[in-house]
C-alpha cells in the first residue's frame, strides 16, 4: 500500500506512528505505576502473624534475656581472660627471676642467703596460686558463658520451631492475597483487552488510528507483561489450562473469520466485474497487484506475462488498453502511463475486443 501513497502523506503516515507509539509509552507508564501499587491494597504479613501471641511474647522474652546473660557472661568472661594473662605473666617474671637468682646461688654457695631463698620460693608460691585462682574464674566464666550460649540456642530453636509450625498458614495467607492482587490486575487488564480487541475490530482504519493503534499497544503490553507473568501457578496447572483457553478461542476466531473471509469472497466473485471494481478501493487494489496477488480474489498472478489480460480464477479484468494510444496498461490505474489519458476512456483487451476494434484503431501515426 505504501507505493500508492504520495511522499508527503507517506511522511505523515511515519509520523503519526510515532504519535501512536508516544502515546503508548505514556500509556504503559502510567499504568505500570497503577498496577505496580496494587499490592499496597493488601496488608503485608509475615510469618510472625500467625504465631500465637502467647508463645511469641515468650519466646521472645526468653531470647531476650537468655541474650542479655550471654552479654554479661562474654563480657565477665572477657575480663577474667585478662586477669588471668595479667597473673600468668606476672609469675612467668617472677619464676624467670628466681631461676637466674638460684642460678647465681649455686655458683657463690652462700650459705647466708638460705633465708632469702625460702621467702622468694614462697612470693613464687603466692603468685602460682594466683594464677591458678585466676585460671578458675575463668573457666568458671566461661562455663557461665557456655550456658548463656545455650540458653540462646534454645530460645532460637524454640522460636524457629513457631515459625515452621506457622509457616503453612503464611504461606495459604500469601497465595490467596496473591490471587486477590491478579483479580485486581484482570479486573483492569482484561476490560483494556476487551476495548482493544472491539477498537482493533471497528476503528483501526479511522481517523483517529494512532490512538486506537497507541491504546492496543498498552493494552497488549498490559495483559503479556503486566499480568500474565503474575498468574498463580498452582503446580502449573493454571498456566496451562489458561493456554489451552486463550488458544481455542482465537483458534475459534481464526477459523470463523477465515469461514467469514471465503464468504465473502465468493459473494464477491459472484458480482458483476463492474460493481466489484467499484466496491474495490483503489489503493487497496495497488497494493494487493504490488504483491503479485488479483486484487478481486486475492489469489497469485503472474503479472509479469504479458498474455494475461484477465484473472483466470475470478475473471475480473487485470490489463486493458488505452482508448486513446491503445497501450497496454493495467485496469486499475486511473491515467494512460503513455498518454496521460484518463482510464474511463480505455478498452478491455481480448480476442473479441480486440476484433470488434481492429477496423477502429488508426494507426500509431494518425491518432490524435
Amino acid at each position: 500500500m505504501s507505493k500508492s501513497l504520495r511522499l508527503p502523506e507517506k511522511w505523515f503516515r511515519r509520523g503519526l506512528w510515532l504519535v501512536a507509539v508516544a502515546f503508548a509509552f505514556f500509556l504503559i507508564g502510567l499504568g505500570g505505576l497503577v498496577v505496580g501499587n496494587l499490592p499496597r491494597v493488601e496488608h503485608t504479613q509475615s510469618v510472625e502473624d500467625f504465631i500465637p501471641a502467647a508463645d511469641a511474647q515468650r519466646v521472645k522474652a526468653q531470647r531476650a534475656q537468655a541474650q542479655a546473660a550471654q552479654r554479661q557472661a562474654d563480657k565477665a568472661r572477657d575480663t577474667a581472660q585478662l586477669q588471668f594473662d595479667a597473673q600468668r605473666a606476672r609469675y612467668q617474671s617472677a619464676r624467670e627471676t628466681f631461676d637466674n637468682w638460684v642460678a647465681t646461688r649455686r655458683a657463690t654457695a652462700r650459705p647466708e642467703q638460705d633465708a632469702e631463698l625460702m621467702a622468694r620460693t614462697q612470693a613464687l608460691d603466692a603468685l602460682k596460686q594466683a594464677e591458678n585462682q585466676a585460671r578458675q574464674a575463668l573457666e568458671a566464666q566461661e562455663q557461665a558463658s557456655l550456658a548463656a550460649s545455650q540458653a540462646v540456642a534454645h530460645a532460637e530453636a524454640e522460636q524457629s520451631a513457631l515459625r515452621d509450625a506457622a509457616q503453612p498458614q503464611w504461606q495459604s495467607a500469601m497465595r490467596a492475597i496473591e490471587l486477590r492482587v491478579f483479580l485486581y490486575r484482570l479486573a483492569i487488564t482484561l476490560p483494556l483487552l476487551v476495548v482493544a480487541g472491539w477498537l482493533f475490530a471497528r476503528k483501526r482504519r479511522s481517523t483517529w488510528w494512532p490512538f486506537v493503534w497507541g491504546f492496543i499497544f498498552f493494552a497488549l503490553f498490559a495483559f503479556f507483561v503486566e499480568l500474565v507473568p503474575y498468574l498463580p501457578d498452582y503446580g502449573g496447572y493454571v498456566r496451562y489450562i489458561v493456554g489451552i483457553v486463550v488458544t481455542v478461542l482465537l483458534g475459534r476466531y481464526a477459523i470463523l473469520a477465515l469461514n467469514r473471509y471465503l464468504e465473502r469472497q465468493k459473494l464477491q466473485e459472484a458480482l458483476p466485474e463492474v460493481q466489484r471494481r467499484e466496491e474495490l478501493s483503489y489503493d487497496v487494489a495497488l497494493e494487493r497487484l504490488s504483491k503479485s496477488v488479483c486484487p478481486g480474489c486475492e489469489r497469485p498472478v503472474d503479472l509479469k506475462n504479458t498474455e494475461i489480460d484477465f484473472c483466470p480464477h475470478c475473471g475480473i479484468g487485470l490489463f486493458d488498453r488505452c482508448g486513446h494510444c491503445h497501450t497496454r496498461k493495467s485496469a486499475f490505474s486511473r491515467f494512460c502511463h503513455a498518454c496521460g489519458t484518463p482510464a474511463g476512456k480505455a478498452v478491455h483487451t481480448g480476442p473479441a475486443a480486440v476484433d470488434a476494434s481492429a477496423g477502429q484503431m488508426e494507426p500509431p501515426g494518425q491518432a490524435v
